[in-house]
């Protein structure tokens, strides 16, 4: 509604709406609430005057929200959302989970378009920076036993985390947070108050039981067969394990910023905790001699700093959204007794936690093999590198694609407007990641080479490269199956994503125990690269037989015309980044190094981008064109 300002009377309450009697009841502009325009909050267009529906006056100061100060961001509806995908870094899952869970709601596209950038930019320099750490750290202590086991250690906070409120949050809570808000006298309050209470103590046991059962958690996904080294991991495990307090007080917050419609801090916050563990190795690197691992001590200075710190980076993670927090008005206190709103959603919690269950025994499958072959590290630098695309270009498309499809489109039952905005998703997927894919599967070795041809780990940048070129086909499977399951969640079904990981994960694990047993860590590596990636396609292939008996034909020919015009493009385009590869190395014979490595994957990946564009351009594939007339036009002014 346009709430133009109006003097005011006597009893008014600043911040609600005034009533009158019947026969005083203004005439008022009905129209859908805006987003601040270019010409500032309140500014709308002109509108038709239609009789203000008469409702009760609230009692003095009952309803009210607390001014919201400081972080604004424009109005807000809430969709449903996502468990993170098994494998992504904790700070990369924050800042997915955060982007996803509420959307803008705005009757033009240049405001989802704004707030869609501003997540990504967000969620870009979170990827960016989660990936540094990690460089950083294999830097410092290579990809071996000591990566090993601290990675192992460093997922399980996360993977607790889950298990015990993580997929219901990232579910159902925000939607019924936002319902609370409007629907409740005191603005959910009381609401949000129970459920911290709540929460707390969950997270609260939780993290205290998990930190006495370190060691059996380590088992569950550390194999101490070859190279493993479960003491070691679970050594840092007593340092990591707290982290699953704070990450639910973290999610707990975002949150409740959001169904407040405040972003920034939520967004951002991965970030920080990025920043803290950056800074973290750089400590660590001052330190005098090595991390003693046999015998491994708890009072080991390396290993303290390693599980302090990184510990420490999720704890800012938490404490620096809760300025935010208070500027919503909102104030903790212990609140117990159950809300009948907490069970309205037990069936479809359900089934996210056996989500999270059921990808997690898919990730112990893997742990168990990469880490009884000294691979795991190194397995976890490659998945990091395919999802960075995935992370800056698919994620930003599924970003701008998703409201739509959890808006009118699947509430009201329109199922052609679904197949259009899915069909639209994976065009768009198929024409920004194949060529990126391509370049990758090119150029696998110059890019390890040129990202951790320092310190400890050059000595494993040939087996990470060729483990990247074997797997970059699966960075479209990968997004194509993340985009189906959010079609299924945008139709309030969570029980068919879960069997789908259902299905992904009984062809992962009996394969990933084969390749335990494989004999170099090379072959573990590439084994299990490029078992997951086919996990990913035979996802794909099953959400599309779903789809298709719950929707109908879902316009495959016309993705299949432009994957096939792209495929063939990034191929070309592929094949001459790998010439431009070798050619350098022809020039500059026997300096293989970390600057061959980045001339050889600058040059390469320039000249093979460009190419794979101009190709498609040639072959006249539709989804490019409109960037394409933008960069015209934009030439033309020039």
């Amino acid at each position: 509604m346009n709430r133009d300002r109006e003097p005011a009377r006597p009893g008014h309450v600043p911040g609600t709406r005034p009533t009158a009697p019947p026969s005083e009841q203004p005439t008022r502009p009905l129209q859908r609430r805006q987003a601040p325009g270019p010409q500032g909050p309140g500014h709308s267009a002109p509108t038709q005057q239609v009789p203000a529906p008469q409702r009760p006056a609230p009692p003095d100061g009952a309803g009210q929200r607390p001014p919201q100060r400081g972080w604004h961001a424009a109005p807000t509806e809430p969709i449903p959302a996502v468990v993170p995908e098994p494998g992504m870094d904790q700070a990369a899952e924050q800042a997915v989970e955060q982007t996803q869970v509420i959307r803008p709601v705005s009757p033009g596209k240049p405001s989802l378009l704004r707030a869609s950038g501003s997540m990504a930019i967000a969620t870009l320099i979170s990827r960016i920076t989660g990936f540094l750490w990690k460089v950083m750290l294999a830097w410092m202590v290579g990809t071996g036993v000591v990566n090993d086991s601290f990675t192992v250690a460093n997922n399980l906070p996360n993977s607790v985390f889950e298990f015990l409120i993580g997929g219901i949050l990232t579910s159902v809570i925000v939607p019924v947070l936002v319902r609370a808000a409007k629907s409740d006298d005191d603005g959910g309050e009381a609401y949000v108050q129970r459920l911290l209470s709540l929460s707390v103590v969950v997270l609260g046991v939780g993290t205290v039981l998990s930190v006495i059962g370190a060691s059996w958690l380590v088992w569950a996904y550390a194999s101490g067969e070859d190279k493993g080294n479960p003491e070691l991991a679970t050594a840092f495990a007593y340092f990591l394990l707290p982290q699953i307090f704070f990450y639910g007080v973290s999610a707990l917050v975002s949150a409740i910023l959001q169904s407040k419609e405040i972003f920034s801090p939520p967004a951002w916050a991965p970030v920080v905790n990025n920043l803290v563990v950056i800074a973290t190795i750089g400590v660590y690197a001052m330190l005098p001699g090595e991390i003693v691992i046999d015998p491994v001590r708890m009072t080991d200075a390396h290993l303290m700093t390693l599980g302090i710190g990184v510990t420490l980076g999720v704890v800012a993670q938490a404490l620096i959204q809760l300025p935010a927090l208070r500027h919503t008005g909102i104030r903790f206190r212990w609140r117990w007794g159950w809300d009948s709103r907490l069970t309205e959603f037990g069936g479809l919690a359900l089934w996210m936690i056996a989500y999270v269950g059921i990808s997690q025994l898919g990730l112990m499958a893997m742990s168990r093999a990469g880490t009884s072959a000294g691979a795991w590290a190194m397995y976890n630098i490659v998945w990091m590198l395919l999802q960075l695309p995935y992370g800056v270009i698919g994620f930003s498309v599924m970003t701008a694609i998703l409201p739509r499809m959890s808006g009118a489109a699947a509430a009201d039952g329109d199922h052609k407007r679904v197949i259009d905005d899915l069909s639209l998703g994976n065009r768009l997927s198929a024409v920004t990641l194949l060529p990126v894919s391509a370049v990758m599967t090119a150029l696998g070795t110059p890019i390890t080479l040129a990202l951790l041809g320092f310190g400890e780990s050059a000595t494993d940048v040939g087996k990470i490269g060729l483990a990247l070129t074997l797997s970059a086909f699966g960075v479209l499977p990968y997004a194509v199956t993340m985009m189906q399951m959010r079609v299924f969640y945008a139709m309030k079904d969570a029980r068919t994503p879960t069997l789908i990981m259902v299905l992904m994960t009984v062809f992962k694990v009996p394969l990933s125990l084969v390749a335990g047993n494989l004999e170099t860590p090379l072959q573990v590596l590439c084994a299990l690269s490029i078992i997951n990636s086919v996990s990913f396609v035979l996802g794909w292939l099953i959400g599309e037989v779903w789809l298709r008996s719950r929707l109908g034909p879902l316009r495959s020919r016309r993705f299949m015309v432009t994957l096939g015009k792209t495929l063939l493009a990034s191929a070309g385009g592929g094949l001459l980044a790998w010439l431009v590869a070798l050619g350098v190395d022809a020039v500059m014979p026997g300096a293989a190094g970390p600057g061959t490595g980045w001339m050889q994957a600058v040059a390469g990946s320039a000249i093979g981008l460009v190419a794979i564009f101009g190709l498609m351009s040639l072959l006249r594939v539709s989804e490019l064109q409109p960037a394409i007339g933008r960069l015209t036009g934009l030439l033309r002014r020039r």
